[in-house]
């Protein structure tokens, strides 16, 4: 049984995190920067270790630092929540050495998963289909490439993620400059120059699987929808994932077990797949070895708590499900409110909350560390909170989102809050017509 556990991670997943293992009776200590110190997650601990200053790589991200602290902490377990060391292998092996479980999948799973090329591998293994395309070291290369999977074409980084080292080109006349442009993006953001050219589908939807596994056994906890994007990060979440024949929905449903047992996966992860929106046909994109920003919509539809699941797995139990338990009922909802001027090129804006008032009712979630007089600290991901909607149905929860962000107040700094409002009142989104390109249409429109 976990006994102490330590978080390595901050905001609203921390807070996350903290009131979960605190209602299953586990002590935790959470790792904050010199910037954090005085967050609400660290109000909310049991105790708050300072781990360095304000820049992620001299606190989150240096592994060395963060084991020691875990180890100062005499945690049993260590959450990495998601982003920073979250999909790390070498700090999950950092932490065995030390007798420290992570809560996560396996070393191995994590290097399988890890890395694009890897990945695209073990999903063909397993029998995913996958995008035509292919690895490419140099321009030359990701010429050749092209040749094969023709134009509008991806380049993408191969240790990327969160749309980094991620480029689409249109012709061949943009495809030197812009291989050139996602090596250096992706060598600066992963060290690994990488990339891989893969063809573009032009009406795709980005549809995931939740998975929980316990290292034996796989189940599958529904799709969800998140083809809202904005350079390729992820702006609205939906679950079920809606509008697809329930034959391709089975199918994809069975396709993430089939990989995450083939994986003999260990957790929460997401495995992520492209489907076109005309032929439903769907091809294996990879996988988040890691708890996603968006679980909590997955939640509303099925009444699981996912971080209660993934702390039982890392005690070592088996999976207390069945397929046959999952139930799903109704339709979710998750926005992003990020502290970001969306209309000045998504600039981000941190300072001070100096008024807040998050929505609440029936059907209404919101997961934040925010409060009035909390700061916005200019060195991270600027996520402010995550408001959640559960109906009966799609146009209920559409309504109870549009309820809930005309509810919202945040003063201090600027918020993409009206942006969600007027993705709400889009017609093309009441209607469910939305692929990864919907945000380009809407922005020009």
């Amino acid at each position: 049984m976990i006994k102490t556990l330590f978080i390595a991670n901050r905001g609203e997943i921390a807070v996350r995190i903290i009131r979960t293992a605190q209602r299953l009776g586990i002590r935790t200590v959470l790792g904050v920067s010199e910037a954090d110190r005085h967050s609400l997650g660290a109000q909310l601990a049991d105790e708050a270790i300072v781990i360095g200053p304000g820049p992620s790589r001299s606190s989150y991200l240096d592994i060395p630092v963060v084991v020691a602290a875990a180890k100062l902490s005499k945690a049993d377990a260590l959450h990495p929540g998601y982003g920073f060391l979250s999909e790390n292998s070498t700090f999950a092996r950092a932490l065995a050495a030390e007798g420290i479980t992570f809560v996560g999948p396996t070393p191995d799973s994590l290097d399988a998963m890890g890395d694009k090329l890897r990945a695209r591998a073990v999903g063909v293994s397993a029998g995913l289909p996958v995008v035509p395309g292919g690895e490419a070291e140099t321009p030359d290369a990701a010429i050749a490439r092209a040749e094969q999977t023709g134009f509008p074409l991806l380049i993408k980084a191969v240790s990327g993620g969160g749309g980094r080292g991620m480029k689409r080109v249109n012709s061949p006349a943009e495809l030197a400059s812009q291989v050139q442009l996602a090596m250096a993006e992706a060598e600066a953001a992963f060290g690994d120059r990488r990339v891989y050219v893969e063809r573009f589908i032009a009406q795709g939807r980005h549809v995931e699987v939740q998975i929980l596994g316990d290292g034996e056994r796989a189940l599958h906890l529904g799709t969800r929808d998140c083809s809202i994007q904005r350079r390729f990060q992820k702006l609205v979440e939906e679950a079920p994932a809606f509008g697809i024949p329930e034959a391709q929905h089975t199918a994809l449903r069975e396709a993430a077990v089939r990989l995450a047992e083939h994986l003999r996966y260990r957790g929460a992860g997401t495995v992520e797949f492209l489907v076109d929106a005309e032929s439903f046909d769907f091809f294996f994109l990879e996988m988040n070895a890691r708890i996603q920003v968006e679980h909590p919509v997955t939640e509303a539809i099925t009444g699981l708590d996912l971080i209660e699941q993934q702390l039982l797995v890392a005690e070592g139990q088996a999976l207390g499900l069945t397929q046959a338990d999952v139930r799903f009922h109704g339709h979710a909802i998750e926005v992003r409110i990020n502290a970001e001027d969306w209309q000045n090129n998504f600039r981000p804006h941190p300072g001070k909350i100096t008024g807040c008032l998050w929505p609440a009712g029936p059907g209404i979630r919101v997961d934040s560390h925010i409060e009035p007089g909390r700061d916005v600290p200019p060195f991270y991901d600027s996520l402010l909170g995550k408001v959640i909607v559960h109906g009966e149905n799609r146009p209920q929860a559409i309504a109870r989102m549009k309820a809930a962000l005309g509810a919202l107040r945040i003063e201090g700094v600027k918020t993409t809050a009206p942006m969600h409002e007027r993705i709400m009142q889009d017609a093309r989104f009441r209607n469910g017509a939305v692929d990864t390109r919907f945000f380009e249409g809407f922005a020009n429109g």
